[in-house]
C-alpha cells in the first residue's frame, strides 16, 4: 500500500491555522447533519398533507434518511483512503447541501424519499470525519476541549431540532426545513477548502494502484442495516415477531450483520475495520455510547409527545421545554473538557450516568398536573448529566486508538450512537402502546357501579353538566364519557412514567462497564485556547 504523498500547503496549514477555527469549521456541517435527523419530525403531517399521503407513508422520509446514513457511517476510513479525507469530506458536504435543496423542491413523496436517501448518503460520513479531524487537529492535552466542541453540536442539535422545525413549519412551509441547509453547507464548503488538510500519515490507495472495491462488504452492510431500520420502524405497527414480514427482515438483519463482521475480518482491505474493537476501552465506550443514544433520542421523543398529547402543550411550547436543556449542554461541555485535565474520565462518566438516571426517575414521578417549570427543570438536570457523558466517553474511547485508524474508529463509534437512537425510539414506542393497554385494563376494573368512588364521580359529573344546561339523560351519558376519557389520560400518563423509569434503570446498567475501562492518563501541559 503506497504512502500518501505529503503536500506542502497541508504541512504549512497544519502549522499555522488555529485548531479552534478548524473545530468551528467542521462543526458547521456536523451540526447541520445531526439537526436534520430530528428537524423533519414535526413537519411530517404537513408533508403528508401537501403530497396527498398518509402520515405513516411520510415516515419513510425519515426511515430512508436513517438507512442511508447508517450504511455510510462506518465507511469513512475506506473512502478517505480512496479519495483523500478532505476531498471525501467536501464531497459529502456538497452532496448533503444539494440534496437538501432538491428535497425542498420535491414534487411527490417518491422523489422526496429518493432525495432523502441522497441526503443520508452525504450526511452519513460527516459526523465521524468531523470527529477524526478534531482529534488530529488538537494535541493530546487539548483533546477534551475538542470533544466538548464536537459534543455540543451532536447533543444540542437533536434537542433544538423539533423546536426549530415546528417554528419554521408553522410560520413558513415545511420546504424551508430543507432550504435552511443551503447557506450553511455553502459556508462549510468554503471554510473546509481553505482550512482543512489531509494529515501526512494518511495512507491513500487508488483503484489503479490495486485497491479492490469490497462489493460483498458493501452489500452485506447495506442489507443488514436497512433490514434493521425496517424492523425498528415497522415493528410496533406489525406486532413485531408475530408478523411474518418483520420476522423475515429480522432474519435477514441477523444473517447479514453477522456475515459482514466475519467477511470484513477476513478481507485484506475492509470497508469497515472491526479490528479496532480489540481495544477494550473502545469497545466498552462504544457500548456505553449505544446506551447513551437510546436514552438521548428516546427521551427527546417522549417528553414533547407527553406534553402535547396529555397536557395540551403546543408544538412550540413543548419544544421550549427542551431548549433550556440545550443551553445547559452548551454551557457545561467546555467546562467538562477542562475538568478532564484534573479528573479521571471514568469518574465523570459515573457522575453523568447517575445524574442522568436521577432525572429520568424524576420524570417517572410526573402527573397530569405538573407545571412548565417542573418539566423544564427535569430536562435541564438530564442535560447536565449528558454534558458529563459525551466528552469523557469519547476521550476514553480514543485514548489508545492509533491515529492511522481513527477514521475507522470514529465511524463505528458514531454508528453505535445512531443505532442506539433508532432502538430507543422503537423501544419507547412499543412501551407506550403495551403499557397503556396494561394500565387501561387495570384502571377499568374500578369503573363499575359497585365501586363507591366511581358512583360518586359519576353523580358529581352528571350534576355539573345538568347545571350547565344538559338534560339529565344527556348529562348521564356525557359523564360516562368524561370519566372514561380521564381514565385513558391516566393510563397514558402511567405508560410514559413506566418508559422513563425503564430508561433510568437501563442507564444505570452501564455502570459496571465503566469500571472495566482502563484508566486514561490525564493530559499534561497547559490548557490554552490559542
Amino acid at each position: 500500500m503506497a504512502a500518501f504523498r505529503k503536500h506542502v500547503p497541508a504541512e504549512r496549514g497544519h502549522g499555522t491555522i488555529n485548531p479552534w477555527i478548524v473545530a468551528m469549521t467542521v462543526m458547521l456541517a456536523t451540526f447541520m447533519e445531526v439537526l436534520d435527523t430530528t428537524v423533519v419530525n414535526v413537519s411530517l403531517p404537513h408533508i403528508a398533507g401537501s403530497m396527498s399521503a398518509t402520515v405513516d407513508e411520510s415516515t419513510w422520509a425519515l426511515t430512508s434518511y436513517l438507512v442511508a446514513n447508517a450504511v455510510i457511517l462506518p465507511m469513512g476510513g475506506w473512502f478517505s483512503m480512496l479519495m483523500g479525507r478532505k476531498r471525501f469530506y467536501m464531497t459529502c458536504v456538497a452532496l448533503f447541501t444539494i440534496s437538501s435543496f432538491l428535497c425542498g423542491l420535491a414534487p411527490t413523496l417518491g422523489w422526496l424519499i429518493f432525495f432523502r436517501v441522497m441526503q443520508g448518503v452525504g450526511g452519513g460520513a460527516l459526523q465521524p470525519m468531523s470527529q477524526a479531524i478534531l482529534l488530529e487537529s488538537f494535541p493530546h492535552e487539548k483533546r477534551g476541549m475538542a470533544m466538548a466542541i464536537f459534543g455540543m453540536g451532536v447533543v444540542a442539535a437533536p434537542i433544538i431540532g423539533p423546536t426549530l422545525g415546528g417554528w419554521i413549519t408553522d410560520n413558513y412551509t415545511w420546504r424551508w426545513v430543507f432550504f435552511i441547509n443551503i447557506p450553511i453547507g455553502a459556508i462549510a464548503l468554503l471554510l473546509t477548502s481553505a482550512l482543512v488538510f489531509d494529515p501526512p500519515y494518511l495512507v491513500r490507495k487508488s483503484i489503479k494502484d490495486g485497491l479492490k472495491i469490497d462489493y460483498i462488504g458493501f452489500g452485506l452492510l447495506a442489507l443488514g442495516l436497512g433490514a434493521l431500520e425496517v424492523v425498528l420502524d415497522e415493528g410496533q405497527k406489525e406486532d413485531w415477531f408475530a408478523s411474518h414480514f418483520i420476522l423475515t427482515f429480522a432474519i435477514v438483519m441477523v444473517v447479514s450483520l453477522v456475515a459482514v463482521v466475519f467477511w470484513e475480518l477476513w478481507h485484506n482491505e475492509p470497508v469497515i475495520d472491526f479490528r479496532v474493537l480489540k481495544d477494550r476501552n473502545f469497545t466498552l465506550s462504544t457500548i456505553t455510547m449505544l446506551v447513551l443514544g437510546i436514552v438521548l433520542y428516546a427521551s427527546t421523543t417522549l417528553l414533547p409527545v407527553m406534553l402535547q398529547t396529555l397536557l395540551g402543550y403546543t408544538s412550540l411550547l413543548s419544544g421550549l421545554v427542551l431548549s433550556p436543556g440545550g443551553i445547559v449542554v452548551v454551557v457545561f461541555m467546555p467546562i467538562v473538557g477542562m475538568m478532564l485535565r484534573r479528573v479521571q474520565a471514568r469518574w465523570m462518566i459515573v457522575f453523568g450516568v447517575v445524574v442522568c438516571s436521577g432525572s429520568l426517575f424524576m420524570m417517572s414521578r410526573f402527573n397530569l398536573y405538573i407545571d412548565y417549570r417542573t418539566a423544564v427543570w427535569s430536562r435541564a438536570v438530564q442535560s447536565l448529566g449528558m454534558a458529563f457523558l459525551f466528552v469523557p466517553i469519547s476521550t476514553v474511547a480514543f485514548a489508545y486508538i492509533p491515529k492511522a485508524r481513527t477514521n475507522y474508529a470514529t465511524g463505528l463509534f458514531n454508528l453505535a450512537r445512531n443505532i442506539g437512537g433508532s432502538v430507543g425510539i422503537a423501544m419507547v414506542t412499543t412501551l407506550l402502546a403495551r403499557r397503556a393497554q396494561f394500565h387501561q385494563h387495570r384502571l377499568v376494573d374500578h369503573l363499575t357501579p359497585l365501586d363507591p368512588a366511581y358512583r360518586q364521580s359519576l353523580t358529581g359529573a352528571a350534576q355539573l353538566l345538568v347545571g350547565r344546561g344538559a338534560s339529565p339523560p344527556d348529562a348521564a351519558a356525557q359523564a360516562h364519557g368524561l370519566i372514561y376519557g380521564t381514565m385513558l389520560r391516566q393510563a397514558g400518563m402511567q405508560s410514559f412514567l413506566d418508559a422513563f423509569w425503564i430508561m433510568g434503570v437501563l442507564f444505570l446498567a452501564v455502570l459496571p462497564l465503566v469500571f472495566l475501562m482502563r484508566k486514561t492518563r490525564p493530559p499534561s501541559g497547559p490548557l490554552m485556547i490559542e
